[in-house]
């Protein structure tokens, strides 16, 4: 069975501007606190559906890469990619954004990819032994940074 994860938030900026800030993997780590930084490859230099970037995370003194390949991008309503390692299928994580009368809502999902064996190598690679509720977490951090971060600059 697939897991997957939600949350969302209320951001007081528009969705377009919300979903620059979020489709910007060079800033992921500024938002995220397990992503630390974020390289677009392959010669992409922004988001497109195709466009393939590199991930670094860290947790505590752990660090690991991941690749990832952006499978859905329409501006102003949703920025999805593919996350692999070491070849394996790791997840799909979405941004959707959807305008409110006082900016945007923006969803974000997590949605586990990993077969037995990224499971099984996942807690000792990364030092998270129960990873939806520590992605959960996660996420909600994600969209308070990238909230604090939107509703402060100007229109």
């Amino acid at each position: 069975m697939t897991e997957q994860i939600s949350v969302e938030r209320d951001i007081a900026a528009p969705a377009e501007v919300v979903w620059a800030m979020a489709s910007d993997v060079t800033r992921m780590g500024e938002w995220s606190p397990e992503t630390t930084s974020c390289t677009w490859t392959g010669g992409a230099t922004g988001p497109a559906v195709g466009a393939r970037f590199k991930g670094v995370n860290a947790n505590s003194k752990r660090t690991w890469s991941t690749a990832c390949k952006v499978i859905e991008c329409e501006p102003g309503e949703v920025f999805t990619f593919h996350v692999s390692a070491v070849g394996l299928g790791i997840a799909d994580w979405s941004y959707r954004f959807q305008p409110t009368a006082t900016g945007c809502r923006v969803t974000e999902t997590w949605t586990d990819r990993r077969g037995w064996f990224a499971k099984k190598l996942g807690g000792p690679v990364s030092g998270v032994a129960d990873r939806a509720e520590h992605n959960r977490a996660g996420m909600a951090a994600t969209l308070e940074r990238l909230a604090a971060v939107a509703e402060a600059t100007p229109a």
